[in-house]
């Protein structure tokens, strides 16, 4: 199936708007549905919540539906001891919108991977990626440690600057319009530096999990996703994995669904993987996901990092005991665990990583948006 992307709406970061994209991803490329739950598990109502009016950043006082305008929110959820008390939608997006998360979807990854190893079909996150994937021996991944790559430091070169066109993140997003295998771009990879030792961001680390999630157990990304999260969390709507040419899901960034379910994540990772009484997830993995335990994963500014925030397995620390799946665009599943919070929020912001500049990404405002919710 050919990509429309180009000839319907400006392409990703070249500041027009996505919003129509974001919700008709099935419409623009092929897809891999992931049928909802047998019985869904609808979050309960809790007592309504008001959102702070404005919001302090950086000595500045911020109007928050003003500043959820400019982010182009499409949907706001917020959970307090896992009932909704705020849920809102915008720019034609409800509850029924199956939206694009991104890179939010790489934090529903790392959570296959904990599955696979709680269940013995992955030895050992010290195991090389290779011996998943045999697919990968000769380049940058080459015996490289699961862990190493769940924490964002597999050593292999990469560029993810978004306003870069030659850079390996657009390159990477030009095989879905023009056709290819994202796991022979993933084997094509060259190494950087050491694994192990610098923090840089790069997706194709996470289509890596994806591969070894699949060569682990003999099954495909979305049956995989299905049995082991979807169903036991009740998922309430259909999702989608948006695929490449050969029919593989996209790891690093193509899942899409509602935002209700979005937020299932974060709470079951509040809950220490904990679903209604069942374990999803050993309490360990959810400990050792959301907790950096490297020099270069801590948060803070660091010359052995392209960031300033925390690492885990797949989710960023922000400080505060709060972590966060975050995607481009301004896609967040927050979890504060000391307020028994989880904010889940989708939106399209239009002029996200249009260059270098802060402005550009606005992801500090956001952070600070959501604590001062938790805190309210």
């Amino acid at each position: 199936m050919a990509s429309q992307w180009t000839t319907r709406r400006p392409g990703l970061f070249q500041g027009g708007s996505q919003v129509e994209n974001f919700r008709e991803m099935s419409t623009i490329y092929p897809v891999r549905v992931v049928r909802r739950a047998t019985k869904a598990a609808p979050f309960d109502v809790g007592e309504p919540l008001e959102l702070p009016a404005a919001f302090e950043f950086e000595g500045r006082s911020l109007d928050t539906a003003q500043f959820l305008s400019e982010m182009e929110t499409t949907g706001l959820l917020v959970l307090k001891d896992g009932r909704i008390v705020f849920e809102r939608y915008w720019l034609g997006n409800d509850a029924t919108t199956q939206s694009a998360s991104w890179s939010v979807g790489k934090s529903f990854v790392s959570a296959l991977v904990g599955v696979a190893v709680d269940e013995g079909a992955i030895g050992s996150i010290e195991d090389p990626v290779s011996h998943y994937a045999p697919m990968l021996e000769g380049g940058a991944y080459d015996g490289v440690r699961l862990k190493d790559v769940l924490q964002m430091s597999s050593g292999a070169r990469w560029n993810e600057d978004y306003s870069d066109p030659d850079s390996d993140i657009n390159r990477w997003l030009r095989i879905l319009e023009e056709g290819g295998s994202i796991d022979a771009f993933a084997a094509g990879r060259v190494r950087g530096c050491e694994p192990g030792t610098y923090n840089r961001y790069n997706t194709t680390d996470t289509h890596v999990l994806g591969m070894v999630v699949r060569g682990a157990t003999g099954r495909s990304l979305t049956e995989y996703f299905r049995e082991k999260l979807w169903e036991p969390l009740g998922a309430e709507a259909d999702a989608f994995w948006v695929v490449d040419s050969t029919g593989v899901e996209l790891a690093g960034g193509g899942l899409n669904a509602v935002l209700r379910d979005y937020a299932k994540l974060g709470e079951l990772y509040r809950r220490g993987g904990v679903w209604n009484g069942r374990r999803l997830l050993s309490e360990a993995w959810v400990k050792a996901s959301v907790t950096p335990d490297a020099p270069h994963l801590m948060p803070g500014p660091r010359p052995d990092a392209d960031h300033s925030l925390g690492y885990g397995f797949q989710w960023w620390v922000v400080g505060n005991g709060a972590y966060c799946a975050i995607g481009v665009y301004n896609q967040f599943v927050c979890v504060d665990p000391a307020t028994r919070t989880v904010i889940a929020h989708t939106a399209a912001f239009r002029r996200y990583a249009a260059d270098l500049r802060p402005e550009s990404y606005r992801v500090g405002e956001c952070l600070t948006l959501f604590r001062a919710i938790a805190d309210a």
